[in-house]
């Protein structure tokens, strides 16, 4: 009995140790195993399921039709982003108007789903933003977007959440509690300039302006994300006897372990790939997928998502890890591929995504009348005010600080386009709805409000863009002179037109060598990249491989020739035409 009595002592003492020093951790539940459904309950669900993605795929094709007519039609003055939103309104309202005749019930149809975006639609964008981004002018900048994106980020979602909390305290708007008003905040924070990222490339703007504000927008979705379920994590525990110091530390080891844990394991992923499509492409051909374009472009779309699923699986960012993977493949991994393996990426990934953000966008616009709605008139209007207030604090401090150690400044007019441009999109309306917030009318107003933010930004501050930049004139002198029927701002058309030179291009070793070992310019981790970390992961064309090329160039060169001679149409005169 004392044996025992001393160890259930010591047993207390160890767990009410434990309990102090971990007690802002919760433990991990057991998974529960979700019910199959049978039966009749099956049939339903599959039916269910079944309409819901007829609809959306005749969402889809309408809002492509609608992409077609701008382009056809040359409505190049009009983002397509803003086009689709519009649609989607439109849409919602001819829904809403069959439902009230009840000719139809849609409700459950047209409703946005969370985890559909989470899950499909999401990550085919994150990557493809990495995988398409401009690398130089990326890593020349990476300093300044990772303050932006991260530290400015913190900034805004500390602003916004902090003013939402200390004015409901104030009973001046609606009250919400420091956790929910942080999640709000953080949610809010997320950026998406897809319209005026249309148009800086239409007017050419300075490229180092572009590249701020497109890798800010691309980094800063993944933070906000990170941030916004930090304050999720924070809502569902107990934290009444915690003290302010401690719940801050506690955030914060959160999201170091998100950022960084996600982080890291998306780069991992991205140099097992390269360094297996090394192995592909070496002379030891261990693997020899290159042979097989077809088998080769399956793998590379099994490593593209193959990050999110596992960040997910082990409780980490799955949009962090997939940023990094295709920074990271689009870096190393692509040049080790066959040819056609490269052009089926890149135009396979332009393709997807962009059917993705126009079925966010599309779905955007319908609800707001899917959606049960809670409005209140000062609490929208103080979030726009803080939310504008939270992007200035950001973005002209930073500025101001950073031109201390760069030697391309930014200057006041590309500071206030930054402001301008801090677009919203559909990633904080899905965190949104994401959050578990109670009471229901509290979900309610927080759906509410950032749909009418994210409307009032891309509506207002995106169609604004193109004035404002010629107003302030900080467009390219080339660009300036030409006719305004000519600015061109259709994403889609762009790509359908062009591949990206930078995705197609193999250096010979003597051309590596001249091009990156022997600059004096490389600093800091571009010098370290063209000296250790790309000789090592990329494989460069030696003089033998260029010439087994032209032999294959020239061997289907004359076998397309003598299948065309041998084709139906055969006159002399187009014979003599093709050659």
């Amino acid at each position: 009995r004392s044996a025992n009595a001393t160890y259930e002592v010591i047993n207390v003492t160890l767990h009410t140790t434990l309990a102090a020093t971990t007690k802002l951790v919760v433990p991990t539940p057991a998974k529960p195993i979700l019910p199959v459904q049978t039966g009749v309950q099956a049939q339903q669900e599959e039916q269910s399921s079944g309409m819901t993605i007829f609809f959306s795929l005749l969402v889809l094709a309408i809002c492509i039709i609608l992409v077609h007519l701008l382009i056809k039609y040359r409505l190049h003055f009009l983002p397509e982003s803003v086009a689709v939103v519009s649609l989607g309104i439109l849409m919602g309202a001819f829904i809403k108007i069959i439902e009230a005749q009840k000719l139809a019930n849609w409700k459950e149809e047209e409703m946005f789903r969370p985890n559909m975006f989470f899950l499909l639609l999401l990550p085919p964008i994150i990557f493809e933003s990495g995988y398409s981004l401009h690398k130089g002018n990326f890593f020349q900048n990476i300093g300044s977007i990772t303050l932006f994106s991260v530290f400015g980020t913190a900034i805004s979602a500390f602003i916004v959440g902090g003013g939402i909390y200390f004015l409901g305290q104030a009973d001046v708007i609606y009250k919400l509690n420091m956790t929910d008003s942080f999640a709000f905040g953080s949610l809010i924070s997320a950026v998406d300039p897809v319209a005026t990222i249309a148009i800086f490339n239409a007017l050419n703007v300075d490229p180092v302006l572009n590249m701020l504000v497109f890798g800010e927008s691309i980094l800063n979705d993944a933070v906000s994300i990170v941030l916004t379920n930090t304050a999720e994590g924070l809502t569902r525990e107990n934290m009444s006897d915690v003290s302010g110091w401690q719940t801050f530390l506690q955030a914060l080891g959160y999201f170091l372990k998100m950022f960084f844990g996600s982080a890291a394991l998306g780069t991992l992923t991205g140099l097992i790939s390269a360094l297996i499509s090394f192995l592909n492409c070496g002379n030891t051909h261990h693997i020899d997928l290159r042979k097989t374009p077809s088998l080769e472009f399956g793998m590379m779309i099994i490593f593209a998502y193959l990050p999110y699923g596992l960040a997910e699986g082990i409780s980490l960012s799955g949009i962090m890890a997939i940023l990094f993977s295709g920074i990271v493949m689009s870096h190393y991994t692509h040049h080790n591929l066959s040819p056609v393996t490269q052009i089926l990426m890149q135009q396979t990934l332009r393709t997807v995504a962009f059917m993705c953000e126009t079925c966010v966008f599309a779905f955007l616009g319908l609800s707001i009348f899917s959606f049960p709605h809670k409005f209140e008139m000062s609490f929208v209007i103080w979030c726009i005010v803080l939310v504008l207030f939270g992007r200035a604090v950001n973005i002209f401090p930073l500025s101001y600080l950073l031109n201390f150690f760069r030697d391309h400044k930014i200057t006041p007019k590309m500071m206030f386009i930054m402001w301008f441009s801090g677009l919203r999109g559909a990633i904080p309306y899905a965190l949104s709805l994401h959050l578990g917030l109670e009471p229901i009318e509290k979900r309610q107003l927080i759906g509410t409000t950032t749909i009418i933010i994210v409307l009032f930004t891309i509506l207002l501050l995106g169609g604004g863009t193109m004035p404002l930049i010629r107003l302030i004139d900080i467009e390219d002198s080339k660009a300036r002179k030409r006719n305004k029927k000519d600015i061109n701002l259709s994403k889609t058309e762009k790509m359908g037109n062009t591949i990206e030179s930078e995705h197609l291009s193999e250096l010979t070793e003597e051309e590596y060598e001249a091009q990156y070992i022997k600059r004096q310019d490389l600093k800091g981790f571009m010098w370290f990249d063209a000296k250790y970390l790309n000789p090592f992961f990329t494989r460069r064309l030696t003089q033998e491989d260029l010439h087994h090329g032209r032999i294959q160039m020239k061997t289907l060169t004359n076998k397309w020739y003598e299948e065309v001679r041998q084709g139906p149409s055969g006159s002399e005169d187009d014979e003599q035409e093709l050659l």
